[in-house]
């Protein structure tokens, strides 16, 4: 019966490893059918006045604003953010859970001492009246093993390895988004900081026009009510510095959570007139196809689909006989002294064939799960390949845009400060309405604000298209 049970397992082997072939080929087509694409990629994106058509350079791509506080504080953060700690974690723990999939391809040994004693009772049919007392000293080396005929195993090493790799591009991510992050709070804090700067200046140009309008108004050349709104412009400039003073704290508060600190361990260490980096020049985005490749989360991505295909195809495999070897060899004996003769040896072996028939639809419901996974990650695959081609698209216009804007802007600033300039001259002369003046002072405020802003956004929009490029990671 054994021979027989070992010819039919030989017979079937052939056709086993075929149905596993083609189980991992349509698991494999599945996978290359659905990664595809309608929405068709696009081909350039080559402006030429803000972007150039270049491979993606794999560098750090903050030292380009040439800022040393940045380039301290990133680093800060890739050291000491939890995020990333805690990321830095989970691919240690993938990295264990792949380990422990490729040890079951080696069998299992364990080593075992021991020693029993037992009494037989004295009121049983063959031992009537004969109380019996046994012992026995005991040691031996035991093994276990399943031969992976069919890669199933392999298939789960490779997926738990796939996994381990998407944990490690994870990672990547998180450090991605925590630059991404500490960049653009630092330049909002940097905009923040220079607004307070305009608030100032033009509270304190506030003051002397009021200083102009109470002589004026002594000598009897101007009246109560131009006092009164120098006063009103004056007053309202200085209520708008506690809102943005809260708000730089508020983003020091953030920078202190990115960096993995308490807040109070970064007072002072940015101070007021310290300019914001000016940063205008063509920009090498990549085409498609390379940003598909740099991305971390769609190298994840990747990765997980990778895995869920491997897992697909072990599910197919374990439809197919089990080949488990187990064994032992070790000495016994009732005496101490005689427990490691010749006499004492013991040994066995056990070849088994197991073949699974009837299970519950445990196994199929396993592959239709196995199937539903792979499916579920290409469509992920999918998503975030589009929403990749997204966030570059939206960044490369307001980047584009914002330049434009500073532009603009920039005229309108320098244009308000002639107005002003001009206005106050003729109002000192008595030839223009106070009101001249105070028009002036309040577009000059407005736009010194826009411009800023706009200087602020420029430098986040262009974070968030390196970002959306994949970082240089």
């Amino acid at each position: 019966m054994r021979k027989v049970t070992i010819l039919l397992f030989i017979m079937l082997l052939p056709v086993g490893n075929a149905l596993a072939q083609q189980g991992e080929e349509q698991a494999a087509s599945t996978q290359q059918d659905k990664v595809i694409i309608e929405t068709p990629l696009p081909e350039s994106w080559n402006d030429g006045k803000f972007f150039n058509q270049t491979l993606p350079v794999d560098d750090e791509w903050w030292r380009n604003f040439n800022d040393p506080v940045l380039d301290s504080l990133i680093s800060v953060a890739c050291n000491s953010n939890y995020s990333a700690l805690a990321a830095m974690e989970n691919i240690k723990k993938a990295r264990a859970a792949w380990r422990s999939a490729q040890g079951k391809l080696m069998p299992a040994f364990d080593l075992g001492i021991g020693w029993q004693r037992a009494k037989t009772s004295g009121n049983i049919a063959s031992t009537m009246y004969n109380e019996a007392w046994e012992g026995q000293f005991s040691t031996a080396a035991s093994m276990q093993w399943q031969a992976d005929l069919f890669g199933a195993i392999y298939l789960r090493s490779k997926a738990q390895k796939q996994l381990f790799m998407a944990t490690e591009e994870e990672y990547n991510a998180v450090l991605v988004s925590l630059v991404a992050n500490v960049a653009t709070t630092y330049f909002s804090l940097r905009q923040s900081l220079a607004q307070m700067q305009v608030l100032r200046w033009n509270a304190e140009s506030q003051h002397e026009v009021l200083n102009i309008t109470i002589a004026r108004y002594d000598s009897g050349l101007a009246s109560k009510l131009d006092v009164s709104q120098a006063r009103s412009v004056y007053q309202s400039t200085l209520a708008q510095i506690p809102s943005m003073q809260a708000t730089i704290d508020n983003y020091r508060n953030t920078m202190a959570v990115l960096l993995g600190t308490f807040p109070e361990e970064l007072d002072g260490w940015l101070q007021e007139g310290y300019a914001l980096p000016s940063y205008i020049a063509p920009i090498g985005v990549g085409i498609p196809a390379e940003l598909l490749l740099r991305r971390p989360d769609l190298r994840a991505a990747e990765r997980q689909v990778e895995a869920n295909a491997a897992l697909l195809g072990a599910t197919r495999r374990d439809w197919f006989p089990q080949l488990l070897v187990s064994g032992s060899i070790g000495f016994a004996s009732g005496e101490m002294k005689s427990l490691f003769h010749s006499r004492s040896l013991t040994w066995e072996i056990a070849p088994t064939i197991k073949w699974n028939i009837f299970s519950g639809n445990d196994r199929v419901n396993a592959t239709r799960e196995a199937r539903a996974a792979l499916d579920g990650s290409i469509l992920n695959f999918n998503e975030k390949m589009l929403t990749a081609i997204q966030e570059v698209e939206s960044a490369m216009s307001e980047y584009k845009n914002s330049i434009t804007q500073i532009v603009a802007l920039r005229e309108a600033v320098n244009q308000n400060r002639e107005t002003l300039t001009l206005s106050l001259e003729l109002y000192k002369q008595g030839l223009t309405p106070f009101q001249s003046v105070l028009d002036a002072q309040r577009s000059l405020l407005t736009y010194q604000n826009y411009l800023v802003q706009a200087l602020g956004g420029s430098l986040i929009y262009l974070v968030k298209l390196y970002e959306a490029l994949g970082g240089g990671w």
